[in-house]
């Protein structure tokens, strides 16, 4: 009898810290947010961009308490035209409460240079470094759904030359949300 007993407390024990530790995180009022990076092919040998951070407004499905969450980035220096005909890489990810989110901040920093030529040559990105490359989304994201925006350089649009051979990266890419 002592050990049947023993037994069912145990399950019942079981069940209870089961039933404890599925309520601690609610991940029903949350949503995953992936940023991946992508390029079409351009006139370049390379068009390299040094990611520092990527930033995205939120607020909650009031539309209080908004906020700028950071993702957990990827740093490092990318080669756009690594990414052309369908590859992508990931940047980052970020869980945020279920909600409103308005825009995307890719901040730059100060590594970022195109090769022409077999020359490299540096690429100029007013405004990334200080507050980033903005993005409009105005979107809303649901509870328990993985969401993915795919930033789509197109290095032949996006840099401009000036007539004193510099080089400035512009932003003029697509945004793929789903």
């Amino acid at each position: 009898m002592t050990k049947a007993l023993n037994w069912m407390c145990s399950c019942v024990s079981l069940s209870l810290l089961l039933f404890v530790a599925s309520c601690s995180k609610d991940s029903s009022q949350t949503a995953t947010l992936q940023v991946r990076l992508t390029d079409a092919p351009g006139d370049y040998q390379e068009v390299n961009i040094d990611i520092d951070s990527v930033k995205v407004s939120s607020s909650n499905t009031s539309g209080s308490n908004s906020s700028w969450v950071g993702l957990d980035v990827k740093k490092g220096v990318y080669n756009l035209l690594d990414l052309t005909n369908g590859l992508d890489t990931l940047l980052g990810t970020t869980v945020l409460p279920a909600g409103k989110i308005t825009q995307l901040r890719l901040v730059l920093g100060s590594n970022n240079t195109v090769k022409v030529a077999g020359q490299s040559y540096p690429l100029s990105t007013p405004s990334a470094q200080q507050s980033g490359l903005k993005i409009l989304i105005n979107t809303t994201l649901s509870a328990g759904v993985t969401y993915k925006i795919t930033l789509d350089f197109d290095a032949a649009r996006s840099i401009v030359v000036t007539g004193n051979s510099n080089y400035i990266l512009k932003r003029h890419s697509g945004v793929d949300f789903c």
